[in-house]
């Protein structure tokens, strides 16, 4: 696929994990392409973590939000790990098409590549 409309979607909830895919969005709008974030599955409960100003990543994943990479939260998975409060305090877009989860086929008809982590 020739895109320049990449998808980060980050699935796992080990915090390096995380930041990486943190790291990678921010990098890719950086450079100029398009690029959204979506968080899934145990990686949710970073949106609760991250929030804590005292997380030592709290610039980096204050920044993703600043620059409104982050597309949406899937709303099965925050509630799971009782983030879905905290994503709405932040006013992030709580997703649930696909059975309550996000849907990665409304992201691929728009022309994105997914990248997972």
């Amino acid at each position: 696929m020739d895109s320049n409309k990449y998808l980060v979607f980050a699935f796992n909830g080990e915090t390096n994990c995380f930041v990486h895919a943190l790291l990678n969005a921010e990098e890719f709008y950086e450079e100029g392409f398009d690029v959204k974030l979506v968080i899934e599955g145990s990686a949710t409960k970073q949106v609760k973590l991250m929030s804590d100003l005292e997380n030592e990543f709290a610039n980096l994943y204050k920044r993703v939000k600043e620059k409104d990479l982050i597309d949406c939260v899937c709303r099965v998975c925050a509630k799971k790990m009782n983030s879905l409060d905290s994503a709405r305090k932040q006013n992030l877009k709580i997703c649930d098409s696909l059975s309550g989860h996000v849907s990665m086929a409304k992201y691929i008809k728009d022309g994105y590549e997914i990248i997972t982590f």
